[in-house]
């Protein structure tokens, strides 16, 4: 039993140190036996977490995501306001985003599966800023906001904010949650536009 908790422990320990990594680094020029030097095991203790080199990647990409999933909610229960939660949400995201490099996005973007963790988080993001705005403005059309806000961070996760405007992803969710709060806290003041 103890030694089933010790093996435990550094599978876990051996997966935070490589999400490090990969996340500094990218993942797609690094060898299994590179990943093990550096992390100071072997190959047989990464081939214990997954099967194949894309396998232990998408484990950590997964596992990356789900991690910063649960810290973005735990920062969102402890906000007050509706109109607040929007802005901590995205400023949330834009927190857990920073440590990623321009490399490690550009290698998600390239390996399919793990550019499907990416994008069905982003899918599960903007469908919780519909329901915050929904919440924080109900004469909103949060459906609308919502899928804007799916839009910006797919062009996001494509990289075209950053070819556009220079930011990095974590920048561009914190200028998305700027915006949106913006947007519903003058609501109140909105006329047609044309009108």
């Amino acid at each position: 039993m103890a030694g089933r908790r010790i093996a435990a422990v550094r599978t876990s320990t051996l997966l935070r140190e490589l999400t490090v990594m990969i996340l500094d680094e990218g993942f797609l020029d690094v060898s299994m036996a590179d990943v093990a030097r550096r992390l100071k095991c072997s190959k047989a203790s990464l081939y214990g977490i997954a099967a194949s080199k894309e396998q232990l990647l998408l484990t950590v990409v997964r596992a990356f995501f789900r991690d910063a999933t649960e810290r973005v909610e735990a920062s969102l229960a402890a906000a007050t306001g509706p109109m607040d939660r929007i802005g901590v949400y995205l400023g949330a995201i834009s927190v857990e985003l920073a440590p990623a490099s321009p490399q490690f996005f550009a290698d998600v973007d390239a390996f399919a599966p793990a550019r499907e963790v990416y994008r069905d988080n982003t899918r599960a993001a903007a469908r919780r800023v519909q329901e915050l705005v929904a919440a924080a403005a109900p004469a909103a059309d949060a459906t609308f906001v919502g899928a804007v806000a799916g839009q910006v961070m797919e062009s996001i996760h494509r990289g075209d904010m950053r070819a556009t405007t220079g930011l990095d992803d974590s920048a561009a969710y914190r200028s998305l949650a700027e915006l949106i709060v913006a947007g519903l806290s003058g609501q109140h003041d909105r006329r047609p536009v044309g009108g």
